[in-house]
Parts: structure tokens; sequence; C-alpha cells
């Protein structure tokens, strides 16, 4: 498998933009697609070509929950569409309405 494409500087940036301005998003993202209904809250902690990495609460305590794109990520930019496209389609999941 190819190396990491993003270097920690960019996860970083990403995890942090992400549970700092889109925390709720992070919320949807993983009780859609992470098999946990029942989250509370989220946080992102890591990403990669393959997926995304969070720290789910449920039930009081905090686990790890990965999610998967929907492709092998190379480029920075493919990070933020991937992103979006987990959310809306996380809302049609669960039946919210976007923002």
């Amino acid at each position: 498998m190819p190396a990491q494409p993003f270097s920690p500087e960019v996860v970083s940036a990403v995890t942090a933009h992400m549970n700092g301005d889109h925390p709720e998003d992070t919320l949807v993202i993983c009780r859609a697609f992470g098999g946990r209904r029942d989250a509370t809250a989220a946080r992102m902690v890591g990403l990669d070509a393959e997926g995304g990495d969070y720290l789910v609460t449920a039930d009081g305590a905090e686990e790890p929950l990965r999610v998967p794109w929907s492709y092998r990520l190379t480029e920075r930019a493919e990070i933020r569409r991937e992103v979006v496209r987990l959310y809306r389609e996380g809302c049609a999941v669960l039946g919210l309405e976007p923002r």
C-alpha cells in the first residue's frame, strides 16, 4: 500500500477544523456510518487515504470508530469533498435536514 499521502500538519489542520467548526457534522457522520446511532458526541482524531478516525462518546464512554472514504484519497482537496459527502448522505440516512 502506498504511503500516507497527508502530512501530519494536514491531518492536524483537518481534525482541528472539524472538531472546532463542525462537531455536529462529525456526530452525524459517526451516527450514520459508524454503527453508533446512540453516540452523544464525536471528534475526529485522524485520517489517511482510506478513511477517517474518530472517538465517539456513547453510554458515557469514549470508543474509537473508523469511517471509510468512498475511494482512496490522494489530495487534500478530496478530504473536504468526502467529508461533505458523508455529512449529506448521513443526514439522509438519519432523516435530518442538512444545514
